[in-house]
This record gives structure tokens, C-alpha cells and sequence, in this order.
């Protein structure tokens, strides 16, 4: 080999060490300063009970590890300019690592890119993004949940009837793949089921979620059964059918837990629940930032599991171990 050539290819090993000094540095620096790791939990919104789980599950593992977690969030999940203010913000604070369930699958790419040039380590949850930019992403598998929720109403309707899926938000990657994933489980466990309304978006509110779903129950005369993707469309979806006097009377099949929820499912006017684990996603989050900065093994990609709840499995040990997670336990103050 010639000398030049062994030049470059040492100038370039060096490189890649200072590269990686320097990110490590940046990281023991900020330690230093501020005693601990300090790991920034950024939501999609901070008013629902899910949200809730992640912060407990997040605060459990700063308090196993020692490191300072610092939760904000939009109030609103749809606050796309808010959640880009808190990421930037984060990144000029310099914390040490960034836990993020992105509002939109693109608009907060160029917030996350920003952070990995500060070499701050991004982990993803929730919902997926559209960037190379991240470490790590802990989720749900929501295609496959949706599919599993077209299963459930398709055994329900007995593979016969008329059909409608309230949509949430444009931009959700999470809500996208559950949409993606019904539509798909329709066609292979329901060929002969209509589907007479796919188009409805419910938005990020209670109230707006109520009006479109009972715009969605007026275009449709008669249905049979129904599909709502998230916490907030499953509770509008059930206070229209109440307010129309025809809950329990369409077969409806929903996606996460409260105990509004839970109470409709224990009186048939919800016959199925597909329930995530938003408390193992916030825990994993803080792990694997922590592994990041210490240079430890970690998993690139964690999927935290879906399982589709009833009237007739809600007393078997595994979901009553889901739903009955301690939430104040982690988030005393």
C-alpha cells in the first residue's frame, strides 16, 4: 500500500473518532453541568389518559436509572408549530436526549434532523417519522392492529353488512397505518361487507370528533358496523351513537381504553377495544435514550404489542394487568 493511501485511510479513521468523541463529549458535558442525564418527553398531546401511561412509564425509568425527565407537550394533538417550538427549544437547551411521538409524519423531520446535527439522540414512539434522523423506534405495530380490528367486526357482522371507519387526523402516521391496516383486514376477512364510508376525518378534539361522527351516522342511514382508530374517535363515535339512541345497536369496534370506554364495553355498546402498551412505550423510550448515551447495545426498533379486548377476555390476568397499571405510583409529584 502507498503512503498516501495509508494517510487517507487513518485521516479518516480519525475523523470518525473525533466525530464520535464529540457527540459522547457533548453528552458528558451536559451531565456534568446538570448532575444527571436529563431526557426531554415530548407528546403528541398531554390531555388524554394515554398520554398519561407514557409519562408513568417514562418517569418509572428515570427513577430506575437517576436521570431527570422533563415532560411538554401541545395540549392539542394537532399543534404541529407547538410540538416544533418544544423540539427546538430542547435542542438550544441541549438536554442530553429527545423521546418524541411526532403530531405529523413529515413537518417535524427538519426539527429532528437539527437535534442529531447538536449530536442529541432522537428516539421516536407512537408515531412513525419520516426521517433517517432518529435512533430508535418504539411502537405499536398499527397496521397489524387495524387488521386486527377488521377481524374482530368482520366476526361480528358474521362477514355480511354495511360498514364505516371514522378517520382521525391527516398527518398521523400512527392513525394512518390502523386506517391502512382495517381497510386491508376488510378485504381479506370481509369480501362480501360494503363499505359505505371511509372519508370522515373526526379531528383533535371531543367536540369535533362528536360533530363528524354524527355527520357521519346522518350520510349513512343504515349501518351495521363501525371503526374508530384512536381514543378520540372511539369516545366521539360512542356519545353520537348514544345521542342517536343507537349505541349497542351497531356493532363497533374501537381503539384504546378509559373508563368511559371500558364501562361502554361491559355494557355492549362497544363490542372490541384493540389496547396498546403507552406505558411500556414512555418506559422503553427513557431505557433506550439512556443506552444511546452510554454506548450500550439497543434495540432499533421495539414493537410493544396490541390486544384486542372484550366483554368476554376483560377479566384474563393479561389485559387486567394492562389496564390496571398504577399511573400514580410514577407521576406523584
Amino acid at each position: 500500500m502507498s503512503k498516501p493511501s495509508l494517510f487517507i485511510i487513518l485521516l479518516g479513521l480519525c475523523l470518525i473518532a473525533c466525530t464520535s468523541t464529540k457527540q459522547n463529549s457533548s453528552a458528558d458535558e451536559n451531565k456534568a453541568l446538570h448532575g444527571t442525564y436529563r431526557i426531554a418527553l415530548i407528546p403528541k398531546g398531554t390531555t388524554h389518559s394515554y398520554w398519561l401511561a407514557v409519562h408513568a412509564g417514562a418517569e418509572k425509568a428515570a427513577q430506575e436509572l437517576g436521570v431527570e425527565l422533563i415532560w411538554q407537550g401541545p395540549q392539542k394533538e394537532d399543534d404541529k408549530q407547538g410540538q416544533i417550538h418544544t423540539v427546538q427549544h430542547f435542542t438550544s437547551q441541549s438536554v442530553n436526549a429527545i423521546v418524541l411521538a411526532p403530531i405529523d409524519v413529515h413537518a417535524l423531520a427538519p426539527s429532528v434532523a437539527s437535534a442529531s446535527r447538536q449530536h442529541i439522540p432522537v428516539i421516536i414512539i407512537d408515531s412513525d417519522l419520516d426521517s433517517q434522523d432518529f435512533h430508535s423506534f418504539i411502537a405499536t405495530n398499527n397496521k397489524l392492529a387495524g387488521k386486527l380490528c377488521a377481524k374482530r367486526l368482520c366476526e361480528l357482522l358474521e362477514g355480511k353488512g354495511k360498514v364505516a371507519m371514522l378517520r382521525y387526523h391527516e398527518g398521523s402516521a400512527s392513525a394512518m397505518a390502523r386506517e391502512d391496516g382495517f381497510l386491508e383486514g376488510l378485504k381479506e376477512y370481509g369480501p362480501s361487507i360494503e363499505l359505505v364510508s371511509s372519508n370522515h376525518y373526526a379531528g383533535v378534539t371531543i367536540e369535533k370528533s362528536v360533530h363528524a361522527s354524527l355527520n357521519l351516522l346522518n350520510s349513512c342511514s343504515q349501518l351495521d358496523g363501525i371503526f374508530t382508530p384512536t381514543e378520540l374517535t372511539t369516545q366521539g363515535m360512542l356519545q353520537a351513537l348514544e345521542m342517536r339512541g343507537k349505541a349497542g345497536q351497531v356493532k363497533f369496534v374501537g381503539f384504546d381504553s378509559n373508563t368511559t370506554l371500558l364501562d361502554a364495553l361491559k355494557k355492549d355498546k362497544l363490542h372490541g377495544l384493540a389496547i396498546q402498551d403507552p406505558f411500556k412505550m414512555g418506559y422503553e423510550g427513557v431505557k433506550t435514550a439512556i443506552a444511546i448515551l452510554k454506548n450500550q447495545p439497543f434495540e432499533k426498533h421495539i414493537d410493544t404489542g396490541i390486544i384486542i379486548v372484550t366483554k368476554e377476555n376483560l377479566n384474563d390476568p393479561m389485559v387486567t394487568e394492562l389496564l390496571n397499571t398504577n399511573l400514580n405510583r410514577w407521576l406523584k409529584e
